[in-house]
């Protein structure tokens, strides 16, 4: 607080004398102890509560509720306070009502809210006064909406002694509810601002200083504005049903207050469009600097990757992270000392198949329990659209309970110089990929997806070092391309068997292919036929699965196996070609089966020495016992 008040000491040519001593006042009240909420989700709350309030003529059972947004409702996060957000509310609501036309001038009335809320941040400050007034008016609305359907509504509202005709006091209603979201503006602006990394840039901008004094002045209205509006709703809760309605709604005292709420109404939209104007202008200057921030980081040398973490994830959250299988909250501190994959994806990641091969390669491989703890893979995805749409919301929240990885708690609120830094910087365009940050935090692999899709576990710690390696260790053979896919198959492969792998959409060929293999066979030649489909399976493969099941003796892979098989294949071409010139010319040799493999209509032939012949032809069966 000492530096920040030291700083606004100074003088400010931009502010009246009125407006400095209240900022000096502000601030003498201002010290904030590290507690910390949800701004941005609470505000969205509120809005709710204050939409289906004003929806005052609709029953309550027509008033659709998207379950998605109830969830993220109630789970509105504090962090550093002892005490339940719910009773920080109350005790605020009653503070309001006590104050909104208790003793002493407006002013003194709402100095004393900020010294109820010295702890907090500026922009938890507001919300936080916004929501205690957003449920009490929510409180008195659902009564209201209730009255006169439901007994139990209507002996409340008798008690409390509610006007049973709301006709005559909409038009205030309807200036108040217009303050409320003028206000939700301005405190948009704060929460925005607030969330701006200006400390880990140690930016000293004079547009910067600007803004924080008009932070202060905009708090305090919104502040004031919210016991304005609290006394007139008091006022009307008051009005008489015997008072004459033509005289109560032309009174001198109806038309001040209306007056004195459009007052209001300008302030605010004038300081929110100032207030805006700056915050831009800051974000904008933040964002270039974070950007450098984040590339300066990466090139240093560091004793941990704590640093880089922070400056990814955890700049407004300490705990940015979750646990997908446990729903758990994670800070950067439990990924100390680990080699980090971050998988960059849009929302929906990759096919359900590719998807379960993945988790397969991972969380199932079996080596993976010999490096449990020594890596984690922690989900990031990214929408390219505006904002987030409902599909990619609905999809992110199902995934990110589902996986067995870590993922990014609230992707939407990723600094936009983070999203500018992943997309330009670690080149992710649509497709996903898998950053590798090793124990320290340095990159050791711009997309290791590929690498963990053929060789899973076995990868670690998965950087372009431990992938050259592999590829120039590992032999072509069956157990390679199938391995893990079907445990038949692997059991061929590790008995010695000779397998056919054979492709094609063309059911024609297919028929003459079996024909002529079986003829082959019944000479005592020991083959296993086992159909592949082809590069991108689709329903005629499907459809040709249970043709060759109905009239052919050839093994089969299911659809989906099929599908693995050729993401894995495919997996390991992009491999071998994302090494480009890094790999040696006799690695890309020793793949050259794989390219081949690719082609519409092929035949694969392995034996039990690890030889691989890919025939485009299958006449000439001389060779196939070499």
């Amino acid at each position: 607080m000492n530096s920040l008040l030291s700083h606004r000491l100074r003088p400010q040519p931009t502010l009246s004398i009125e407006e400095d001593n209240l900022i000096r006042k502000l601030l003498i009240s201002h010290d904030p102890d590290g507690r910390r909420l949800d701004s941005e989700q609470l505000v969205c709350a509120m809005e709710n509560i204050m939409c289906y309030a004003t929806t005052s003529e609709l029953q309550v059972s027509d008033i659709y509720r998207d379950p998605l947004t109830i969830d993220n409702d109630s789970n509105i996060e504090v962090f550093g306070s002892k005490e339940p957000l719910g009773h920080t509310i109350y005790k605020l609501s009653h503070e309001i009502l006590c104050k909104c036309s208790g003793e002493g001038d407006l002013h003194s009335r709402t100095m004393t809210m900020f010294d109820l809320l010295r702890n907090y941040k500026w922009d938890a400050k507001v919300v936080l006064v916004l929501a205690a007034f957003a449920v009490s008016y929510g409180e008195f609305w659902l009564i209201m909406q209730l009255y006169p359907q439901n007994p139990l509504a209507v002996l409340v509202a008798m008690l409390k002694q509610l006007p049973s005709n709301m006709n005559a006091l909409k038009p205030r209603f309807k200036a108040i509810s217009l303050v409320f979201r003028t206000m939700v503006d301005v405190t948009k602006c704060i929460i925005k601002f607030e969330g701006l990394p200006i400390r880990h840039l140690k930016l000293d901008d004079e547009n910067i200083s600007t803004t924080k004094s008009k932070i202060f002045i905009a708090a305090y209205w919104i502040t004031r504005s919210t016991l304005i509006c609290s006394s007139h709703i008091k006022d009307l809760i008051a009005f008489k049903p015997e008072q004459n309605v033509a005289v109560y709604r032309y009174s001198n005292s109806t038309t001040i207050a209306t007056w004195e709420l459009s007052s209001l109404v300008y302030r605010l939209s004038s300081m929110c469009s100032r207030l805006k104007q700056h915050v831009d202008a800051c974000d904008q200057l933040t964002e270039e600097k974070m950007h450098e921030k984040i590339l300066e980081v990466l090139q240093e040398s560091h004793a941990d990757n704590q640093e880089v973490l922070r400056m990814l994830f955890a700049l407004k959250n300490d705990f940015p992270l979750k646990n997908c299988s446990t729903q758990a909250k994670l800070g950067v501190s439990d990924l100390k000392d680990k080699v980090v994959i971050l998988l960059l994806s849009k929302p929906e990641i990759l096919p359900l198949e590719e998807l379960f091969l993945l988790i397969h390669q991972t969380y199932d491989h079996p080596d993976n329990k010999k490096l449990e703890g020594s890596y984690e893979i922690v989900w990031i995805p990214i929408s390219f659209s505006d904002t987030w749409t409902e599909d990619e919301e609905i999809s992110f929240e199902f995934l990110s309970s589902s996986l067995p990885w870590y993922s990014v708690r609230k992707p939407k609120l990723l600094d936009s110089a983070v999203i500018k830094f992943i997309k330009e910087d670690l080149n992710f365009k649509d497709k996903p990929i898998m950053v590798v940050l090793d124990s320290n935090g340095m990159v050791t692999n711009l997309n290791a997806l590929d690498m963990v899709v053929v060789w899973g576990a076995r990868g670690y710690p998965f950087s372009v070092l431990k992938e050259i390696e592999l590829w120039e260790e590992e032999k072509w053979t069956l157990k390679l391309m199938i391995e893990e896919i079907n445990p038949l198959f692997t059991k061929y492969a590790e008995e010695g068997k000779t397998i056919c792998l054979y492709g094609s959409s063309n059911l024609d060929w297919i028929r003459e292919f079996n024909a002529k293999m079986q003829e082959i066979i019944s000479k005592d030649l020991q083959v296993e036929l086992v159909y592949v489909g082809e590069k991108n399976p689709n329903e005629k493969v499907r459809n040709i699965l249970g043709i060759i099941h109905e009239e052919m003796h050839s093994s089969l892979l299911s659809f989906a196996e099929i599908q693995f098989f050729w993401f894995r294949l495919e997996s390991m071409r992009k491999s071998i070609l994302q090494l480009g010139e890094i790999a040696d010319d006799h690695i890309l040799k020793r793949c050259q089966p794989c390219w081949m493999m690719m082609k519409t209509t092929t035949v694969g032939l392995y034996s039990e020495k690890g030889h691989c012949q890919t025939l485009l032809g299958f006449k000439d069966t001389r060779s196939w016992n070499a």
